[in-house]
């Protein structure tokens, strides 16, 4: 007990870079995910085309690569960032991808007569997105998304690679240093106990929503 006070202070603030990380891409990533799947549905093939492609790549290469790609290798061309952007930046264009599809599959899941009800009601379409669109697409994607937001906080643990403090570094250091596994056993509590607090949250949310039903 006495060695676990003794590392727990350097785990926390371990902890507090994690969820650094992990607020800063959900509040870049949700946002860029719905814009990025309401352009998908604008009949432009070049936009599609270039769309389709960066949802490809960022599904398809793992995010290790990606951070390593933007930290590492566009230094060389001229592109350089400091770790924590960097992080950040790797993050919220790998997870937008994601959540990119999953609005998709949402918006394209509404029944198309409820887009000809706004036109006879003379909505505008941002008044269709809001008013009937979001609503529903909302209660849609629900589910999904807090699995990736669970994802997330499981992927965060990807930022050591980059030298940042997070929880992860944190205990691999006081591991290295002092011989003993404990701090990983710490560092894996703190894990579940932060997607243990996503989970009941997700299930708040999606109650709260249930009057789209």
């Amino acid at each position: 007990m006495s060695y676990i006070l003794e590392v727990l202070p350097s785990l926390l603030d371990g902890a507090v870079v994690t969820l650094q990380v992990f607020f800063i891409v959900i509040v870049l990533s949700i946002p860029l995910g719905a814009v990025l799947a309401f352009l998908m549905q604008i009949r432009f093939k070049l936009l599609q085309w270039f769309l389709t492609l960066y949802i490809w790549v960022m599904r398809g290469t793992p995010l290790l690569l990606q951070l390593i790609f933007i930290y590492y290798v566009l230094p060389s061309v001229g592109v350089t960032f400091d770790r924590m952007p960097a992080a950040i930046l790797a993050f919220t264009l790998n997870y937008a991808a994601y959540f990119a599809e999953i609005f998709r599959g949402g918006i394209e899941a509404i029944p198309k007569g409820q887009y000809e009800a706004a036109k006879v009601l003379k909505f505008s379409p941002l008044q269709t997105i809001r008013y009937i669109i979001l609503p529903q697409v909302v209660k849609i994607v629900l589910p999904s998304v807090f699995n990736e937001v669970i994802n997330l906080v499981k992927d965060s643990s990807l930022v050591y690679v980059l030298g940042v403090g997070d929880l992860l570094l944190a205990s691999k250091t006081a591991a290295n240093r002092d011989a003993t596994l404990a701090p990983m056993f710490i560092a894996g509590s703190i894990y579940l106990l932060l997607i243990g607090l996503v989970t009941v949250l997700s299930k708040q949310v999606e109650k709260k929503f249930s009057y789209y039903k």
